[in-house]
């Protein structure tokens, strides 16, 4: 494990007993907390997008924001629903961030995971012939990979006051190095392959859409191992990353063990999208029994990127000290060293 980072799913709304987490509150603590892990050397935070949800839905004024107050720890999504895109405008925005930034993005984008309501990407404009949006996000990405690399897109007018001329024109602002930073992600080994041979690093989900009776890191780590296949196949240059995502609790305290003591799940079994699945346990434990259950898990053996769910209704300062318990006690153990090193 060379590097680590958080996933937040984000959520705002009533917490109960009359208290309220808004909207303004959910995304002003995101700063406040990318700040924190920014000074510990933690490598980055992510965050889920959902559209019609109390979650972040527009995440590049938070990113940007985040860009501006941070000096080292990479920002970005886990992921962006391309279905609800337009492709250009987020390339624009995308290099803009990353520009302020100084190439600190690490976006994440795919077809998105169920949303709240019925085909929302058609309330935004888009429809898709497939019911699940599949072919609209990879026509939707098409268009974006194009406009991040470069390419010109549309025609120069000889008549323009501002310039003319002729030939094709690219979207700006371009920001170079930004296609190496975009994550596809994949939650079953034909996308996997599939980024694989885009040449896009690779984000493996908080579920696999296979269950087979073998445990998920299993299925997993072979959704990896696809994925570089692909990679190498297609002939891209370098190393491609990958990060998995797990709900990973060091106990070192007597509220982590109220609040998580009774966390530790084995893998589950449901439905997603119609599609049997198994999703990840949660690890919850002392640190050195989490070093050796992590040791074990062999889709974070596979990966160079773990990323953490946190919980993020628990406010600012309880998420950061349970993200710099695991940096202390259980991440160097791994191999990981801090970016201020």
């Amino acid at each position: 494990m060379e590097r680590f980072g958080t996933l937040s799913f984000g959520h705002y709304g009533p917490l109960g007993g009359g208290r309220q987490l808004t909207a303004a509150d959910s995304m002003l603590q995101a700063i406040d907390l990318a700040q924190g892990m920014d000074d510990l050397g933690v490598n980055g935070i992510s965050f889920r997008v959902h559209h019609f949800a109390r979650q972040q839905a527009s995440p590049m004024p938070l990113l940007a924001a985040i860009a501006a107050k941070t000096t080292r720890i990479e920002m970005g999504t886990g992921v962006i629903d391309m279905r609800y895109e337009n492709p250009l405008y987020l390339a624009e925005e995308a290099a803009a961030v990353d520009l302020i930034s100084g190439g600190r993005l690490a976006l994440g984008v795919s077809r998105g995971s169920p949303e709240t309501v019925v085909r929302g990407y058609e309330a935004f404009g888009y429809a898709a012939d497939d019911p699940r949006g599949a072919d609209l996000a990879r026509e939707h990405f098409e268009l974006f990979w194009r406009a991040i690399h470069g390419e010109g897109l549309a025609e120069r007018d000889a008549d323009s006051p501002f310039g003319g001329g002729s030939g094709l024109q690219q979207i700006e602002p371009q920001s170079p190095g930004l296609p190496s930073r975009i994550w596809w992600g994949s939650g079953t080994r034909g996308t996997a392959e599939w980024a694989g041979a885009q040449g896009l690093n690779l984000m493996s989900s908080t579920l696999v859409t296979e269950a087979d009776g073998r445990p998920f890191d299993v299925l997993q780590a072979e959704q990896i191992a696809a994925f570089r296949a692909a990679w190498a196949d297609a002939g891209h240059p370098g190393t491609p990353r990958v990060s998995v995502s797990r709900s990973i609790f060091p106990i070192t305290t007597a509220e982590d063990e109220l609040y998580f003591g009774h966390s530790q799940e084995g893998d589950g079994i449901g439905y997603i999208d119609g599609f049997r699945s198994t999703f990840g346990k949660t690890y919850a434990a002392a640190p050195d029994v989490l070093v050796e259950q992590l040791r074990q898990d062999a889709a974070i053996a596979s990966a160079d990127t773990l990323m953490l769910t946190i919980p993020s209704q628990l406010g600012v300062a309880f998420n950061l000290r349970v993200i710099e318990s695991f940096a202390t006690h259980v991440a160097p153990a791994l191999g990981w060293k801090p970016s201020t090193a």
